[in-house]
């Protein structure tokens, strides 16, 4: 295993623990030619949903504040609900209070909010946060949507220029159908429409984020529908990708996609990350690849799909064995970064799922172990993409432009 300096990354990030009135963040810091960008996550430590919601934008506004930015430099969040039926209506009450009293803003940061329960019993929700802070001037973004359909929905993502590219970030996008295969492709079609509104197309996508209420029953539908799609839209590479048990916001639907698509104004390199200890993923009907490494103006990143105890062959390694199963994922993470010269140093942000909270303690301290920390990593409960999986990680780890 790799291990990890702990406040002095590689590529000149640091990270700091913050504790505040409440909350406590973990946060990483990247300095590159164009901005800083913040990756942060907010653990929560009072009661209610609202006293929890209001520490960690407190929080966040005031460390984003220290680094020169402020809550309208957010350009993305993951929100981990406990329950949506018990927590949605408080939690987005008390954030939109937050931000009318931190800034005035012309567009909104792309804001997931999923139902996965927080590994602490005592956080109602935890967050993850992306921020982007120019060194010269405002950020330039703007909110790019499509009007409600026949449903009513409207969907939209946020739109960032910077250097000689353009950043697309949007979460909880749903189709309609009565089966979970044509919701998917009504997802994956409804993405498309919102990209090419915002000058873009799903070849851009370099990430995808799927949730599924219904990991088990859902899951193959989900890769039929998504290969259709690729192949029909000519997508090569696929972009990386995780899929992963999450409640939805409406009960409407079954899955919902979140994307990171980037396009450059002049010829971007983008290089597929592979490793001795994996298979691709396509061989056993999953379209996407293990890791998309992608040369962006500010940094390089190495965007890491999640990972689980999966073998050369994409059988599932120790089954019933969790221990194994969690030395095997971490052993699959450090050979992708490896082969990319990188290590555990360079993560600057994780999500971590464990299918049975009982297996928690035991993974943070494989984590302690592998020298697998310093980093913010939010640790929530969800079923992965196999029934004898029993956990898996995601990260995004970066290296310095050239």
């Amino acid at each position: 295993m790799h291990s990890l300096s702990n406040q002095t990354l590689t590529t000149q990030a640091q990270t700091n623990i913050i504790e505040h009135a409440g909350c406590t963040i973990v946060l990483s810091k990247i300095k590159g030619p164009e901005a800083t960008e913040i990756f942060a996550t907010c653990h929560p430590k009072i009661d209610s949903t609202t006293q929890q919601t209001k520490a960690i934008y407190n929080a966040l506004a005031d460390g984003l504040q220290k680094e020169g930015g402020s809550l309208g430099s957010i350009v993305s969040e993951t929100i981990f609900l406990r329950s949506i039926a018990t927590n949605l209506d408080a939690f987005r009450e008390a954030r939109e209070q937050a931000f009318s009293a931190n800034q005035n803003l012309s567009y909104s940061p792309a804001v997931l909010e999923i139902e996965q329960p927080p590994i602490d019993e005592q956080s109602q929700l935890e967050t993850s946060i992306q921020a982007l802070i120019p060194h010269s001037g405002s950020i330039h973004a703007q909110t790019i949507h499509i009007d409600a359909d026949e449903e009513g929905e409207r969907i939209e993502g946020l739109k960032v220029e910077i250097g000689n590219e353009t950043r697309f970030y949007a979460s909880n996008i749903c189709g309609h159908g009565k089966s979970a295969f044509e919701q998917t492709s009504a997802m994956f079609n409804r993405t498309e429409m919102l990209l090419q509104k915002a000058g873009m197309t799903f070849t851009d996508v370099a990430r995808t984020w799927i949730h599924l209420r219904e990991m088990d029953r859902d899951y193959d539908s989900l890769n039929k529908a998504r290969r259709e799609f690729f192949t029909q839209h000519n997508i090569d590479p696929v972009p990386a990708s995780t899929g992963i048990e999450g409640g939805q916001t409406s009960s409407q639907h079954d899955l919902s996609i979140g994307i990171y698509a980037i396009k450059a104004r002049s010829p971007q390199t983008r290089e597929v990350m592979t490793c001795a200890t994996l298979n691709e993923a396509e061989e056993y009907g999953a379209d996407f690849v293990r890791g998309m490494k992608v040369a962006e103006s500010n940094k390089v990143s190495l965007l890491v799909s999640g990972t689980a105890s999966v073998d050369e062959a994409g059988a599932t390694a120790h089954v019933n064995d969790f221990d194994a199963q969690a030395e095997r994922m971490l052993v699959n993470l450090a050979a992708l970064l490896d082969k990319q010269g990188a290590s555990f140093s360079n993560i600057v942000s994780a999500t971590t799922y464990v299918k049975e909270r009982k297996n928690a303690k035991r993974l943070q301290d494989k984590f302690v172990d592998a020298g697998f920390t310093g980093f913010p990593n939010v640790l929530v409960e969800a079923r992965v993409c196999r029934p004898d999986l029993l956990c898996e990680t995601e990260v995004l780890a970066v290296l310095p432009t050239a």
